[in-house]
């Protein structure tokens, strides 16, 4: 796998905004950079998430999208899109969902970087587009991104790329588990295979392992904003 190329490099603090008579912190409104970044176990400095319930952590420090998928949402939002479009820190050219892998290492700058899981929309993209559907139509594209937790801190500049380290043995993609998750609900091999790869989040192993206990229950909360 050929380094990857970084787009955009985006960062941005949550700010307050109405949605459904109630005032909602979000972080999805990003700006691209190019400026040089410190990257922490966190996060990128100078960037912040609004709900650090579902966003954020180590295990979601940085959000990744692929570039590629910005035309079909240019035709389907009949509008362009500026970089750090789905809140994404990076956006980038040459990995997509079926490329990556759960566990798969990388270079970003002088930082390493580990995918952890799909990223999981949320109704945020409909607050920032007006799209009510909008999260669920990220859900069934598969268009998705996924996220990286930091294993080595460092900085990272837009023209650094992403280089592959270490491919996962397992070879769980991220399209693969955003199936498993969305689609095909129970499918238990496939749900068993996803749990073998280690460096899952601990929150979709928590989901699947709640599924294969007959315990979970779909919740369309975080994609509609309603509880």
């Amino acid at each position: 796998m050929a380094s990857i190329e970084i787009i955009s490099l985006n960062v941005g603090m949550p700010k307050e905004v109405r949605f459904n008579q109630k005032d909602v912190s979000t972080g999805i409104f990003k700006s691209a950079t190019y400026e040089t970044l410190y990257l922490s176990y966190l996060n990128f400095e100078g960037d912040g998430q609004g709900d650090l319930v579902h966003h954020g952590g180590k295990e979601k420090a940085v959000c990744v999208y692929s570039y590629e998928h910005y035309p079909f949402w240019e035709n389907e939002l009949r509008r362009p899109l500026d970089y750090g479009a789905f809140g994404e820190n990076l956006t980038i050219k040459g990995l997509l969902e079926s490329d990556v892998c759960i566990g798969d290492v990388f270079k970003l700058g002088k930082a390493i970087v580990q995918v952890s899981q799909p990223r999981q929309p949320c109704y945020k993209l409909s607050i920032k587009y007006g799209v009510p559907d909008m999260p669920l139509k990220v859900q069934q594209t598969g268009y998705t991104g996924f996220y990286l937790r930091v294993l080595e801190e460092g900085v990272v500049s837009k023209a650094d790329g992403l280089s592959l380290l270490h491919r996962h043995p397992k070879a769980i993609t991220v399209s693969f588990a955003n199936r498993m998750m969305h689609r095909e609900k129970d499918h238990v091999e496939g749900i068993k295979q996803i749990l073998e790869v280690e460096e899952l989040s601990e929150n979709w192993r928590n989901t699947f392992l709640k599924r294969l206990a007959g315990t979970e229950t779909d919740s369309r909360e975080r994609l509609t904003g309603n509880s």
